[in-house]
């Protein structure tokens, strides 16, 4: 069985769409896609084209192969989906031809921000679409596939289970394959399955490879995913900063032993704002989450260790609220779609760069504004040379002394009694510090230089808790916990004090309103 071809007769662009010349350069009007899909556009509200969809469209229209660089909240989702819908209605594919459009996606939550569109854009087309992604059941997605789905959106692990071991999944007609964040697909250890993937599909495709940053893995997977010669579109290589211009950023510096009280005073201001605060892991976003619902700061909370259907019930009802407050890991962090989120605040800092751009494009995406705000202790301000490096601007915020709320003794009297709390803050601490050995700057993110009882405090204990964390390349278990020293396990330098002095953690430049 073949795909049936649409016979077409080239026209003027401009005459077929009755367009003039008072037309914006960057119109949807001017690509000359087919009434279905500019339908499903005008009702969606788009008008004009983002940069990375006025470059990348038009050469993947003409079946081009293309590997793009783009910043999150580029557009990037519709740059790569309009090209593909429209390839399959100009084949005019149907379901018996098996799957013609294979879109990677390297986490759940992107998969089904990708599938949410695409349902939006194939509105008014006869082609079927679907996804399958692990956590959800297996046996209807075969049967799924089985039945045909002409525009299929999957993860990794999940699509090669199927190419391996579903019968009747036929992808012998596949005519493109979108492999999007690739160098994220990569991190999180699907290099081999996306070799196995690419071995599998057909040789004869169109292909378009998307990542944030250009790594030697993502050379590697470019070179045997695309054809010879592909189109390559950086949108921000000359830019001076690599994130958003549309994004305020700044940087405080807060002593471990305030870090909570700032966090919560922050977000007691915030409450009618969208916030999405980042963690280091999962267990600190279940205790933070815990903690705040119990003391009447209404928080959602997003972490690998959830189920699947619990992740994507938060995902969308924070995607769908007003105003509220996400905690989550770095599960969230990359090409989720989130409309109008105001802050992101990253509690724990992560020690790449690029993680760090990922991570606050979250906000100010498509055209929109947003605000970022990064903690660091006084021993980490080496991190901000990283930064600039990485061509990223950051101001120093300041939040005065007076104005943060001291819970502290509430804070350790309710660690103390509630059991569950207790317990929960215990597993936060250790994963805080087993994270914290993890840093690969290990100059700047040194877990010696840490004061345990300012750090403890901050989970709300009087004293460290001992911990078996582990240590180093060796995978030696340390426990750490009470030593003689009054300051946790390590003599903490004075440079805290030169820095956080009497009004260092203050709002100079940060507008609550």
């Amino acid at each position: 069985m073949t795909v049936e071809q649409v016979e077409s007769t080239p026209k003027d662009a401009s005459e077929a769409l009755n367009l003039n010349e008072s037309t914006p350069k960057n119109a949807f009007e001017t690509l000359n896609l087919s009434e279905p899909t500019m339908k499903a556009i005008r009702e969606l509200g788009f008008t004009s084209m983002t940069e990375v969809q006025a470059r990348c469209i038009p050469p993947l229209l003409a079946g081009k192969d293309v590997l793009g660089a783009a910043r999150t909240g580029s557009g990037k989702t519709l740059a790569f989906l309009l090209p593909a819908i429209e390839l399959l209605h100009r084949l005019k594919f149907k379901p018996r031809n098996g799957t013609g459009v294979v879109i990677v996606s390297p986490t759940r939550e992107l998969a089904l921000q990708i599938f949410g569109v695409a349902k939006e854009l194939l509105k008014f087309h006869s082609q079927t679409f679907g996804i399958v992604m692990g956590g959800a059941n297996r046996k209807a997605e075969a049967e799924k596939l089985q039945k045909g789905v002409c525009l299929l959106v999957a993860t990794p692990g999940r699509l090669l289970d199927h190419l391996q071991n579903t019968p009747g999944f036929v992808v012998k007609h596949l005519r493109a394959l979108v492999i999007d964040e690739a160098d994220r697909i990569l991190e999180v250890g699907f290099e081999e399955e996306m070799k196995q993937i690419i071995n599998l599909l057909p040789k004869e495709r169109q292909t378009l490879l998307f990542s944030a940053t250009q790594t030697t893995k993502v050379e590697d997977l470019a070179r045997i995913s695309l054809k010879q010669g592909p189109i390559y579109i950086n949108v921000h290589e000359n830019l001076a900063a690599a994130t958003n211009d549309n994004l305020e950023q700044g940087y405080v510096v807060c002593p471990s032993d305030r870090r909570f009280l700032l966090l919560f005073t922050f977000l007691k201001k915030n409450l009618n704002k969208k916030v999405i605060v980042f963690f280091s892991s999962c267990n600190a976003v279940k205790y933070h989450a815990e903690l705040l619902n119990y003391i009447d700061v209404p928080v959602l909370d997003l972490h690998g260790k959830q189920k699947q259907k619990k992740r994507t019930a938060t995902f969308f009802e924070f995607m769908n609220a007003e105003s509220g407050v996400l905690l989550c890991t770095d599960v969230a962090a990359r090409g989720l779609d989130i409309p109008s989120v105001d802050w992101i605040v990253q509690y724990d800092p992560t020690d790449d760069p690029r993680e760090y751009i990922h991570r606050v494009g979250r906000t100010a995406r498509a055209g929109g504004r947003g605000r970022a705000l990064l903690f660091l202790l006084p021993s980490e301000l080496g991190f901000l040379r990283y930064l600039k490096q990485a061509k990223v601007p950051l101001n120093e915020y300041e939040f005065p002394i007076t104005k943060i709320a001291n819970v502290q003794q509430q804070l350790e009297k309710l660690i103390e009694k509630n059991y569950y709390l207790n317990k929960s803050a215990k597993e936060a601490y250790r994963s805080y510090l087993q994270a914290y050995a993890s840093h690969s700057l290990k100059k700047i993110f040194n877990i010696n230089e840490l004061d345990l009882k300012k750090v403890a405090g901050s989970f709300g204990f009087t004293v460290p808790p001992n911990v078996n964390i582990t240590i180093g390349a060796s995978g030696r278990s340390e426990k750490k916990g009470r030593k003689p020293t009054s300051a946790g396990y390590s003599s903490k330098k004075q440079d805290d004090k030169q820095h956080y002095k009497k009004s260092s953690v203050s709002a100079k430049n940060v507008q609550y309103s």
